[in-house]
């Protein structure tokens, strides 16, 4: 009888502690998108988090990582990810569903870490990516103001380069995830101010600006300094210390905090087919999770012989 060499490393409690924070920032964190992009513009609202974020680079040094991955980072989560994600939830998706559509992420983050270590992907992957599936195509159906095509289409956009930012994180091999964040965040500032300009116009951000009140400019504060420099500088520790197929599905978690939230403090209904939905995505987020571990696949394999 041999061990298999495979065997996962457990995670330690205070780094699942860790990831729990994370997912319930985010979570919550939709509720407070909402109630900004009543008065700013979407666009502008990310660009105004981005620059608060790239402000500790006053004191915070640069991470010794290659300029390309800073800027790659910067690029797909600042621009990609929260500049489609806030134009999806002004007004094309609300803020529980959204929560749950970008969870997507996750099939994203592990189909590309699956690529590129040229791994075969596996058959509870593809059960699991159906399950998820089956829960956006519920939210397809029932085409209403809660959720538009438009809206999910933008949501799996910004999912899709939320993967593509943990990659390139990953990649960079840095352990420095604070000065990761904020020095990247220099990189998502000017495209979101160009395409702010461009589709929403100088006027009307002037406008949103002047009419902002301390509440809007607490939930763009708590934006970059709760939700970028504590989320994704957190997110992105774990990911360069576990593999992406261990921290990303706790993920799962964010639209169980985004649905309950929107609930409690926007009023967002729930009615039967959300939940269904919601039941989908999160059972393939979990097969995802826990099937290699019920098992024990693949590190069972070759452990008799």
């Amino acid at each position: 009888m041999s061990t298999s060499p495979s065997t996962p490393a457990a995670v330690p409690p205070r780094h699942l502690l860790l990831a729990l924070a994370v997912v319930a920032v985010w979570g919550t964190n939709f509720v407070v998108i909402r109630a900004a992009l009543d008065v700013l513009p979407p666009l502008a609202f990310a660009a105004c988090r981005f620059a608060l974020a790239f402000l500790p680079a006053l004191f915070v040094p640069r991470p010794k990582v290659k300029w390309r991955s800073l800027a790659a980072y910067g690029l797909l989560i600042g621009a990609g990810q929260f500049g489609l994600l806030f134009l999806a939830m002004d007004g094309w998706i609300s803020p529980g569903l959204a929560s749950l559509v970008v969870q997507s992420q996750v099939f994203f983050t592990i189909g590309l870490a699956i690529a590129l270590s040229g791994e075969r992907v596996r058959g509870y992957q593809l059960g699991a990516l159906v399950l998820a599936s089956a829960g956006i195509l519920t939210i397809l159906v029932h085409n209403d103001r809660a959720a538009t095509p438009l809206g999910i289409a933008l949501t799996i956009a910004a999912a899709i380069s939320w993967a593509g930012g943990n990659q390139v994180a990953k990649a960079s091999g840095t352990t420095d995830m604070l000065g990761f964040v904020v020095w990247s965040s220099a990189f998502a500032v000017p495209p979101l101010v160009a395409a702010a300009l461009l589709v929403e116009g100088a006027a009307p951000i002037v406008e949103a600006v002047q009419r902002a009140g301390p509440g809007v400019w607490a939930a763009v504060v708590w934006q970059a300094v709760g939700n970028t420099l504590f989320g994704y500088a957190a997110w992105g520790w774990l990911l360069a210390r576990h593999p992406a197929a261990t921290i990303t599905p706790s993920a799962m978690l964010v639209p169980v905090f985004g649905m309950g939230t929107s609930a409690l403090l926007l009023g967002e209904p729930l009615p039967g087919w959300k939940l269904l939905a919601a039941a989908l995505v999160l059972g393939g987020l979990a097969l995802n999770l826990l099937w290699p571990r019920v098992s024990g696949y693949p590190w069972r394999r070759g452990a008799a012989s």
